[in-house]
């Protein structure tokens, strides 16, 4: 078992009174109803959720990828509503990280590569791609195209690439979920390490139960309500989970 670290005393995120719709054409359909929640720092958080529970909407939301009907969302203090698009930008390049379910790299360029087009703009001290390649044990796959690799080793490409920024933030969606479960198992065990070393905050999403026993923080998700908040005084690890 790891002990939880000791907390930042400002929450990395702050959901309040969040309400999200989506219309179309005269139809309006709320997503989510009225969603507080505190997401604390150096912390994983773990959204849990069947298909269509809002869990996707939820972490847009937190990345700044949509914004809310409703409500506001602090990120470390600053209320993130009152940037404009281009500052928005801005915020999603310098603080946040994305791992999704497709890897979503650019097939034309290298791993290497793939690591270096995601820091570009990205001010202060960010990995270098051969650095952040041999964190998620690719450090032999530095020239490799992503046909040339295997999905495991694509979605570390696609870790490298996150992590290299050094987010204060990481967003994964469902990042197992292309993956065979014994793939899926070592991934998972190195975003967890990757945390832990790199002192990130990290926020996760799935359908998985067992995926939620690696977590921190536990938010159980039901028809884009927040339905249960559980913390654990200790997060099993991935070897312990009988999947």
């Amino acid at each position: 078992m790891s002990q939880i670290q000791t907390l930042d005393p400002m929450p990395a995120l702050e959901l309040r009174g969040i309400r999200k719709s989506y219309t179309t054409g005269q139809l309006s359909v709320e997503v989510l109803h009225g969603i507080d929640l505190v997401i604390p720092s150096g912390q994983i958080t773990v959204i849990l959720g069947h298909s269509g529970s809002g869990k996707t909407t939820l972490l847009n939301l937190m990345g700044s990828l949509d914004q809310p009907t409703v409500g506001e969302i602090r990120f470390f203090g600053e209320e993130l509503s009152e940037l404009d698009e281009k500052a928005l930008t801005e915020h999603r390049r310098q603080h946040l990280g994305f791992i999704f379910q497709l890897y979503n790299l650019i097939p034309t360029l290298t791993a290497s590569e793939n690591v270096t087009v995601a820091c570009e703009g990205v001010h202060g001290d960010v990995m270098s791609p051969r650095e952040a390649l041999s964190l998620v044990g690719l450090e032999d796959k530095f020239d490799r195209f992503p046909s040339q690799m295997s999905g495991g080793e694509q979605q570390r490409v696609a870790i490298a690439r996150a992590v290299a920024r050094k987010p204060r933030l990481m967003l994964c969606d469902e990042v197992t979920g292309a993956l065979d479960s014994q793939t899926g198992r070592r991934i998972l065990d190195l975003v967890v390490d990757l945390n832990d070393r790199l002192g990130m905050t990290l926020v996760m999403i799935t359908h998985a139960v067992p995926i939620a026993l690696l977590a921190d923080r536990v938010v159980r998700l039901d028809s884009g309500e927040v339905v249960d908040v559980t913390d654990h005084a200790e997060r099993a690890r991935v070897e312990d989970i009988d999947w």
